[in-house]
C-alpha cells in the first residue's frame, strides 16, 4: 500500500484587497524601532566602557602591590637561604659566611636594595641579652655596623625579639639605616642551638643563639618595583600603617589625576601592614565607542526600514514563490516514494491503534512474509521486541537489537528504529530497520577473541584481571583467593623441542588443570608459561591451599610426550587471599611475590603470602624500589658526589684525586644513598643503565665535577658486575673519549675484587680494552673476597683500593696491619698505586703512611660533596 498524501493548496489574498497600512508606515516603523534599540545598547557600551576603566585601574593597581609583595618575597627567600649555613653547620666561619654571600650575588635583590646581610650573636650580661654583629656582608660600605649592639636600634630589636618568639621572618619598621643610605627596613630571621628547633616561646629564648638581619633600602626596593608605570595610574603612594599612625614609604607621580576615587590595597608581610594608594589618570575619549554605536545603529535601522518596505511591497511575489515551493515539494514527495522503494533496509509503516502494517517497501516485501489481509507487528516481532521498540520516549530514535521472523519463519537480528508520525490524521509507527545477523556473528567472534588466549582458549590476562578486579569489588571479597601458577621447566622443552611443543604442552596443562577445578573456578593463561587462577568462595588458606596442591600435583605427575621424547614438569604456586589486597595491582603484586619466593626455594611448591612474611616484605620492596629507580632515571633524579683522595706523601703539581659517589633524590626531595637503591637495581637488571647514565654524565661533565675543573688529575668511576657483560660499553667510553676530547688517563674505572674474581674472563677483556684506550683501572675492595694475590699478577690493573673493613680495623688490630703491608708491597712490586679507604681518624693516616700506602681516602680527609655541575638544580 504506498504513502497517501494530499496536495497543499496555496492560499493568497484577492489582489483587490487593499492594503490597510501603508509599506512607509511599516518602513518608518522599523526605522524607529531600531534606533531606539541602538540608544538602549550604546548607553550600556558608555557604562561598559566607564566599568571596564575602573576594573582595568583596579588590576594595575593590583598588580602593582603584587610586584611589591613578589619583591619581600625574593627577600625572604634571600634570607631563609643565608639561614640554611647556619642549619647545615654547628659553626659558620667569616670565610664561609663571605663565600656564601658571593654566592647570591646573582639575585636580583642583593643587585637593587640590599644593604647588608649581617649576623648578630646573643650576648649574656648582667643587665640582659645583647645581640652583637660579628659578622656582615659586604664588608664595603657596611664598616659602620661591625660590633652594632642591636639593643641600639629599637625597631630592630623589636624585629629580633618577634623573629625569636615565633621563628618566622619579621620586618622592623621603617627607621634610618647607619650605612647612611637613608631609610630602609631589616628583615630578622633567629638562629637557634643545634638540634630540634624549640616548639615553645619559652624553649625559643632560651635557644636562640644569634640572629641573621637583611637591610634593605626602601627607595631602591619600591622604586624598582613600580618603575614600569602602569598606563592608567596617576600617582602611587606606599604607607606603613602599622602603628597607630600612617608612615609614607614611598610616592611615585606619574601624572596628573582624574576626579574618580583612588584604589586602595593592603599588604601584610613580617608582622607589619603596609597600604598602596594610587589615583586613577584622566582617559579623554577613551569612552566615545558608543558614538560609533549610534552610527552603526542607525545605518542598520536605515537599512532594516529599506527592507520592510521591500518586504511589504512584494507580497505578491511571496505569494507566488510559495506556490512555487509547494509544487516543488510534491515533486520531492514522489522522488523519496521512488527512492524508499529501492532502499535496501525494511521500511514498514503501521496504524498505532492495532499495529496493521499499512506500506512496505520491496526490501521489506521479499525478506518477510505477511498476510495482507491481518498484517500486523506481532507476526513480525514477539511482545518484548515490540515493547523495546515502540516503549521509548517519544522523539527517540537509538536503534535497537531485535529478532524478526522472515519469509521462510526463520528469526534473524535486525537493528530497528521506530518513530512517531501523523498521516491524514492517524498516529503512525514508521518502522526502518536492516538485518545485522552477519554483524552480531562477527561481533560475538570478536568479544570472544578478546577474552579468551588464542592458543589454549582460555581468559587471556585482561579478562582474568577485569574477572579479578569484580571479585575484588564485592563486599565478600574475603571469600576469595588469586593462584599464581609459573611453569618450572617450561624453558627447557622450548629450547630442546621447540616452540611447537611449548605451545602444545601449553594447550594439555591447560585441559589438564582445568579438570581439576570448579566449575565457578575461573583459570586464564597470564602470559607466555605463567597461569593464573581464581577461586570463588574460598574463605580459608587451607582451602586455597588444597586447591593448589591438586593443581600442583597433577602437573608434577603429567608426563608429555612430543616426538620419540618425553618430559616431566613442574610448577611454583604462589597463593594470596583477596581480603590480604585492596587493589588490583596489589593483589598480583602479592601472589607474583609469592610465586617468586616459591621459585626462590626450590620450585615445584607453594608459597602462601601473608603480611608478617618478612621475604615477601622485602621482594615487595624491592619491587617498589625498582619502579622508583626507572622513574628517577626517566625524571633525571640521580644525583653526583664526589670524595677526594689526598697523598700520603707530598708531590707537587698534582691536582686532585677523586671518586664519584651515586646518590638519588626521592620524589618527596630528600637524599637517598646507594645502599637503599642499589640490591634492588642489581636484582632487576637496572645496574647496566644505572652504570651508563654515570659514565655519560661524568664524560660529559668532566670539567665541571671538581671546583679544580680542568686541573682535575683523575676521576673515578664505579662499573657493577652486571656492566661487565655490557658489550656496547666500551664502545660508548671511547666514543665519549673522543667525543669531549677527555685525556684517557684521567678517567680510572673502579671493579671490584668480588665481580671480577665472579667472571675473570669478561673482566680480564673489559680492562685490558679500557687501559687500550689510555683509561686506569683500580680493583676495588681488594681483600673482601679473600682472593688470592696472584690476581694482582694476572689482572692488567692501575690501582689497588684495600678494603675498608681492614683499614677501620688496624688501629686495634695487627692482622688487619699486615694484611695491608703484604697488599701495599706486593702491589708495589707490580707497579700499581696503593689506596686505602675509609680512614677516619689521623691516626690512621699515620699508620698508613708508615706502611708506605700511596693515598688515603674517608672522612678524615674530605666528607662527599656534590659535584659542582649539580649544585645549581639540588640542596646537597
Amino acid at each position: 500500500m504506498p504513502f497517501e498524501h494530499h496536495d497543499v493548496e496555496a492560499s493568497a489574498d484577492h489582489p483587490s484587497e487593499e492594503r490597510r497600512v501603508p509599506a512607509w508606515v511599516w518602513a518608518a516603523i522599523t526605522f524607529l524601532l531600531g534606533m531606539a534599540l541602538t540608544l538602549w545598547i550604546a548607553e550600556g557600551e558608555r557604562r561598559r566602557g566607564e566599568r571596564d576603566d575602573r576594573n582595568q585601574f583596579a588590576t594595575e593597581v593590583e598588580n602593582a602591590a603584587s610586584a611589591i609583595r613578589d619583591q619581600l618575597d625574593q627577600c625572604e627567600h634571600l634570607i631563609r637561604a643565608f639561614q640554611s649555613i647556619f642549619l647545615a653547620s654547628d659553626t659558620v666561619s667569616p670565610g664561609e659566611y663571605a663565600r656564601a654571600y658571593e654566592n647570591m650575588q646573582s639575585n636580583s635583590v642583593v643587585r637593587i636594595s640590599l644593604q647588608a646581610l649581617a649576623y648578630a650573636e646573643r650576648q649574656r650580661r648582667t643587665d640582659g641579652d645583647h645581640y652583637i654583629t660579628t659578622m656582615f656582608a659586604p664588608q664595603s660600605g657596611n664598616e659602620s655596623i661591625r660590633g652594632l649592639d642591636i639593643s641600639a636600634q629599637p625597631m630592630n630589636l623589636a624585629a629580633l625579639l618577634r623573629s625569636r618568639d615565633t621563628d618566622q621572618v619579621t620586618m622592623s619598621a621603617p627607621f634610618r639605616l647607619r650605612q647612611g643610605s637613608g631609610s630602609g627596613f631589616i628583615l630578622r630571621l633567629p638562629i637557634y642551638a643545634p638540634g630540634t628547633v624549640p616548639a615553645s616561646v619559652e624553649a625559643r629564648r632560651e635557644a636562640i643563639v644569634g640572629s641573621i638581619g637583611a637591610s634593605f633600602r626602601l627607595s631602591d626596593l619600591l622604586a624598582s618595583t613600580v618603575a614600569d608605570a602602569n598606563s592608567r595610574i596617576a600617582d602611587l603612594a606606599i604607607e606603613d600603617n602599622s602603628g597607630s599612625a600612617p608612615q609614607q614609604l614611598y610616592k611615585y607621580r606619574l601624572g596628573a589625576r582624574s576626579d574618580r576615587p583612588a584604589h586602595e590595597v593592603v599588604l601584610r608581610f613580617g608582622g607589619r601592614s603596609w597600604k598602596v594608594v594610587a589615583h586613577p589618570r584622566p582617559s579623554p575619549g577613551e569612552h566615545d565607542g558608543w558614538m560609533l554605536v549610534l552610527w552603526v545603529g542607525g545605518v542598520i535601522s536605515a537599512l532594516l526600514a529599506a527592507l520592510t518596505w521591500s518586504l511589504v511591497s512584494t507580497r505578491e511575489r511571496a505569494i507566488a514563490l510559495g506556490t512555487s515551493m509547494s509544487q516543488r515539494f510534491r515533486a520531492s514527495e514522489e522522488r523519496f516514494r521512488k527512492l524508499n522503494e529501492l532502499l535496501p533496509c525494511l521500511v514498514l509503516l503501521a496504524r498505532k491503534d492495532d499495529g496493521i502494517v499499512v506500506y512496505r517497501n520491496a526490501a521489506a516485501r521479499d525478506k518477510l512474509a505477511m498476510d495482507e489481509a491481518d498484517a500486523g507487528l506481532s507476526s513480525l516481532l514477539d511482545a518484548d521486541g515490540i515493547a523495546r521498540l515502540c516503549g521509548g520516549e517519544e522523539g527517540d530514535l537509538a536503534a535497537v537489537d531485535v529478532q524478526m521472523h522472515d519469509a521462510q519463519g526463520a528469526l534473524f537480528w535486525a537493528s530497528a528504529w521506530i518513530s512517531s508520525i501523523e498521516l491524514d490524521g492517524k498516529p503512525m509507527w514508521l518502522l526502518v530497520a536492516s538485518d545485522v545477523s552477519e554483524q552480531r556473528q562477527l561481533t560475538e567472534s570478536l568479544s570472544y577473541q578478546a577474552s579468551h588466549d588464542s592458543l589454549t582458549r582460555l581468559y587471556n590476562r585482561r579478562e582474568f584481571e577485569s574477572r579479578a578486579q569484580a571479585l575484588l569489588a564485592r563486599p565478600e571479597r574475603a571469600e576469595g583467593a588469586l593462584l599464581f601458577i609459573d611453569l618450572d621447566q617450561f624453558k627447557l622443552i622450548n629450547d630442546t623441542s621447540g616452540h611447537r611443543a611449548g605451545d602444545e604442552l601449553l594447550v594439555q596443562l591447560a585441559v589438564l588443570m582445568r579438570e581439576k577445578l570448579r566449575p565457578d573456578d575461573v583459570l586464564g593463561r597470564l602470559g607466555g608459561d605463567e597461569f593464573g587462577v581464581l577461586l570463588a568462595g574460598v574463605a580459608t588458606i587451607e582451602a586455597a591451599l588444597q586447591a593448589a596442591e591438586r593443581l600442583r600435583r597433577c602437573i608434577e605427575g603429567f608426563i608429555f610426550a612430543w616426538e620419540q621424547r618425553s618430559y616431566t614438569i613442574s610448577a611454583s604456586i604462589g597463593a594470596v587471599m583477596l581480603a590480604n589486597a585492596s587493589s588490583l595491582k596489589e593483589l598480583f603484586a602479592h601472589a607474583d611475590a609469592a610465586c617468586y619466593l616459591a621459585k626462590e626455594a626450590g620450585r615445584n611448591r607453594i608459597h602462601v603470602y601473608a603480611e608478617d612474611d618478612v621475604a615477601i616484605t622485602s621482594r615487595l620492596g624491592e619491587m617498589e624500589w625498582a619502579n622508583r629507580i626507572r622513574d628517577a632515571l626517566r625524571d633525571g633524579r640521580l644525583l653526583l658526589d664526589y670524595q677526594e683522595l689526598h697523598p700520603l706523601r707530598p708531590k707537587q703539581g698534582e691536582g686532585a684525586h677523586i671518586e664519584l659517589l651515586l646518590r638519588l633524590r626521592g620524589e618527596d626531595g630528600g637524599e637517598v644513598l646507594p645502599g637503599a637503591f642499589l640490591p634492588a637495581a642489581e636484582r632487576y637488571g637496572l645496574m647496566p643503565l644505572i652504570d651508563r647514565w654515570v659514565v655519560e654524565t661524568a664524560l660529559g661533565n668532566i670539567d665541571r665535577i671538581h671546583p679544580d675543573g680542568r686541573r682535575l688529575a683523575t676521576c673515578a668511576i664505579n662499573l657493577s658486575g652486571a656492566s661487565l657483560e655490557d658489550s656496547g660499553l666500551f664502545e660508548r667510553i671511547a666514543h665519549l673519549v673522543t667525543l669531549y676530547q677527555i685525556d684517557a688517563s684521567r678517567l680510572v674505572f673502579e671493579i671490584t675484587e668480588t665481580m671480577a674474581m665472579r667472571d675473570f674472563a669478561a673482566s680480564s677483556a673489559l680492562i685490558a680494552r679500557l687501559r687500550s684506550l689510555g683509561c686506569r683501572v683500580a680493583l676495588d675492595d681488594f681483600g673482601a673476597g679473600m682472593s688470592s694475590f696472584g690476581y694482582l699478577k694476572n689482572l692488567e690493573l692501575d690501582m689497588v683500593k684495600i678494603d675498608g673493613s681492614f683499614v677501620q680495623n688496624m688501629a686495634n688490630d695487627r692482622m688487619s696491619q699486615s694484611i695491608i703491608r703484604a697488599v701495599t708491597e706486593i702491589a708495589h712490586q707490580q707497579g700499581l698505586t696503593v689506596v686505602a679507604e675509609w680512614v677516619s681518624s689521623p691516626e690512621m693516616l699515620e699508620l698508613l703512611a708508615g706502611m708506605e700506602v700511596d693515598y688515603a681516602q674517608g672522612f678524615a680527609l674530605h666528607r662527599p660533596q656534590r659535584a659542582v655541575f649539580q649544585r645549581g638544580s639540588t640542596h646537597g
